[in-house]
């Protein structure tokens, strides 16, 4: 078996909890905010779960941080 390397995208976009599940940051916060309402923007600087469907996917990218 080949040695995994880090996807370094993928390692500055994730991070892994506790638990092992994987967090990412929301999109749509970075540009053109003078049309979204302040309750839209609050929400939108929590950072969220890798959903299950696309957790596998994740993983592979980050192998070694989890």
């Amino acid at each position: 078996m080949p040695k995994l390397k880090t996807n370094r995208g993928a390692a500055k976009r994730f991070k892994i909890t506790g638990k092992g599940k994987i967090l990412r940051s929301k999109a749509y916060a970075s540009h053109i905010l003078t049309k979204k309402t302040s309750k839209r923007k609050r929400n939108l600087r929590k950072s969220a779960l890798v959903d299950a469907t696309d957790y596998k996917r994740a993983k592979r990218l980050i192998p070694h941080l989890g």
